[in-house]
């Protein structure tokens, strides 16, 4: 099976991204990809601080283009996350979709984990997405020909009890579409990105946002689509781009056979029976 990442560096100009995003799309469908995935705020790259001007009901014109793309390229497709509209809340959910090729929504995921943290030396860099966001409550697999997939959003990736969740849900694979800070990408985001991978002898596809997304915000890049066995398939540079690769079913059969970990974990400390 062949797994597209369309790697994006948004603004805050919604059409030029819905553009930037297609242009992607149709790569990777073109190059074989019947599984292609969107980073995070993939539409819209919000100033730090500002609200969303383009949160989106069940019609919103993201959600529509996304179900277009499937339907056209006859491809599933995980858009990234978008600005969900929230009613009677100024704050919205940063929610992340799965589309069938039919062009059908089959899941969706609200962001749990909010990141809220200060960054730098002197503390100058601060983001707070609790601000103009409302976290999610529920953990969400989406059920697809290839196996199950759970869903996650960047900073839900430092928390493994979600990803061990995602195993007791018989997942195969792990989605984190994601706009990692560069300050935090140069040190953690690799390192993250293969332990879960390791943990969960799962496939991992984190599709990401890169580059300067305006004069206050940038993003770490590096797309990367990892093997069960922790080994990355395919990593992006610094640049929009398309990747894809190669995911093997019977890659996953070989690493959960030789070292059956996920069988032997013994949790005396659980007081669940």
């Amino acid at each position: 099976m062949l797994v597209g990442i369309v790697q994006v560096c948004a603004t805050d100009d919604l059409a030029a991204n819905l553009a930037a995003a297609e242009k992607g799309i149709l790569e990777a469908a073109e190059r074989g990809a019947s599984f292609i995935t969107l980073p995070e705020n993939f539409a819209f790259m919000r100033r730090e601080g500002n609200p969303f001007p383009c949160a989106q009901e069940d019609d919103g014109e993201i959600l529509r283009f996304l179900s277009e793309c499937a339907r056209r390229h006859r491809v599933w497709l995980l858009g990234g996350s978008v600005p969900e509209a929230i009613h009677g809340d100024p704050r919205v959910y940063n929610t992340s979709v799965m589309i069938s090729p039919e062009g059908l929504e089959t899941a969706r995921y609200r962001k749990i984990h909010l990141f809220d943290v200060t960054l730098g030396p002197d503390g100058e860099d601060s983001y707070r997405e609790s601000t103009h966001f409302k976290p999610g409550e529920e953990i969400v697999t989406a059920q697809t020909p290839f196996g199950v997939v759970g869903m996650s959003i960047c900073y839900d990736l430092r928390f493994p009890e979600l990803y061990r969740a995602f195993i007791e849900r018989d997942a195969r694979w792990i989605m984190v579409p994601s706009a990692f800070a560069r300050e935090t990408g140069k040190d953690h985001w690799e390192v993250l990105l293969r332990a879960r991978a390791i943990e969960s002898q799962c496939f991992v596809v984190a599709p990401a946002q890169c580059g300067r997304h305006s004069a206050d915000r940038a993003s770490y890049g590096r797309s990367m689509i990892i093997d069960p066995w922790g080994l990355v398939l395919a990593q992006a540079g610094d640049e929009p781009c398309v990747l894809v690769a190669e995911c093997r079913e019977e890659d996953l059969a070989r690493v959960r056979r030789s070292i059956p970990a996920l069988e032997h974990r013994r949790l005396p400390w659980s007081t669940s029976r």
